[in-house]
């Protein structure tokens, strides 16, 4: 079983040598999978990236979240564009409903914290899963019970929350939708997928985990509280789906790209406020895939991701983006930390402001990579970052990406 993290492309082009891909955390609202080939781009939320090749089973395992109103229209888009997913997508029983109410608390609850707001998107993901934690959740299984019972006792749980909160709201057609959404969901096949996913590797047949967020935005080791809330690191898939950790293999966890960027509030120690971090979110073209909001960015932090692959035990990185600095002249990386005047090469518990990035410089290789399909043809200067970055982490990085189509992958032999 191998593991990897957000990012389509990645997914897509690696899919050949599995033949399960499966979603194991995370919820669509706030997680854009973005690919691009033969000419179409298309982006994804909750559906696995799997459902471009015709041969694959997709599962949304039960550690996602799900909204019947955006996986409704996400399927229905796939499906005009000759993508039809009714026999190849199973949905997981214990996969837990966002409901209209849960976005009405989600804006609530950011509304009252004020200046101290966390950046969410306000889909409604967190209070999902507080009330996932908290047993009081809705589950897609759910629908084929006494489902209107289940649904109104957890709405009038919500709107006595939003009555102490002193919220005015009117959900009359986002509830319309949702309920349209339900019955969409009965269209596709709802699963006990810990048994089926297990049934899969009993028979032999390799599956490939999809995450949704990096390792900084995990719950309980990502830059609390500016987190997402579930599990993103390797050992989310064991959770998420059902499965024994000894049954994960490779992990190619890091998928990382050749800067920093994050979406939303929360520390970023090498975020640029100047011209270069202007040029990266330009040329990377980085705004959100579902929510369009602009990403922050800055250089490579090899504290964060050593602690990364510390966190989640990984075999092999992947690389993205080199080619958004074809034409820099200088390149740095922070290599470690200045904190009250001491050098920190550890992650820490808490970061601040006063956190300085220490950084090394490397020269740029001020060539377009993008027409690059083999490794030894790179420049020097290209093969140096990779190679000190390979020498820092003690792991190799087996992909480079230098675009967005599925022929400017370089997999290194």
């Amino acid at each position: 079983m191998g593991r990897r993290r957000k990012n389509g492309k990645v997914v897509d082009c690696s899919e050949k040598y599995y033949q399960v891909v499966a979603r194991f955390q995370g919820a669509g609202p706030n997680a854009g999978h973005t690919l691009e080939f033969n000419g179409e781009k298309y982006v994804l939320r909750s559906i696995p990236s799997g459902i471009f090749q015709g041969d694959k089973v997709n599962v949304i395992g039960n550690g996602v979240v799900l909204d019947p109103i955006l996986f409704k229209e996400e399927a229905e888009a796939l499906a005009r564009s000759g993508h039809d997913l009714t026999e190849r997508l199973y949905i997981s029983k214990k996969a837990h409903l966002i409901l209209p109410t849960h976005r009405v608390l989600d804006a609530a609850f950011e509304a009252a914290k004020g200046s101290s707001k966390i950046g969410t998107t306000g889909k409604g993901i967190g209070p999902t899963y507080t009330d996932k934690i908290s047993r009081n959740g809705v589950r897609v299984g759910d629908i084929f019970l006494d489902f209107k019972k289940i649904y109104e006792v957890a709405k009038a749980r919500h709107e006595n929350i939003l009555e102490s909160l002193g919220y005015n709201y009117d959900i009359d057609e986002l509830e319309r939708q949702w309920f349209e959404g339900i019955e969409y969901l009965k269209k596709f096949r709802i699963i006990d997928s810990e048994h089926e996913i297990n049934r899969f590797l009993a028979e032999d047949k390799a599956i490939l985990a999809e995450g949704a967020q990096g390792t900084l935005l995990d719950i309980d080791f990502g830059s609390y509280p500016f987190v997402t809330s579930s599990n993103t690191v390797c050992a989310g898939a064991c959770t998420g789906l059902g499965i024994g950790p000894n049954r994960i293999g490779e992990v190619y966890v890091c998928i990382f790209k050749a800067y920093c960027t994050r979406v939303g509030s929360g520390p970023f120690p090498t975020e640029l406020f100047d011209e270069t971090g202007e040029a990266l979110c330009r040329l990377g073209h980085e705004f959100g895939a579902v929510t369009g909001r602009k990403r922050r960015c800055g250089w490579l932090d090899m504290v964060a991701l050593k602690y990364a692959i510390m966190i989640d035990g990984v075999t092999k990185l992947i690389m993205m983006k080199a080619d958004v600095m074809n034409d820099f002249d200088t390149i740095k990386v922070a290599e470690a930390y200045e904190i009250d005047g001491r050098r920190v090469t550890e992650f820490p518990y808490d970061i601040q402001d006063d956190v300085k990035p220490v950084y090394r410089e490397f020269k740029g290789w001020k060539t377009d990579l993008k027409q690059v399909r083999r490794y030894e043809d790179f420049p020097a200067e290209f093969k140096t970052y990779v190679e000190y970055i390979e020498r820092e982490t003690g792991v190799p990085v087996a992909i480079i990406s230098v675009g967005p189509d599925r022929d400017e992958t370089i997999v290194r032999q």
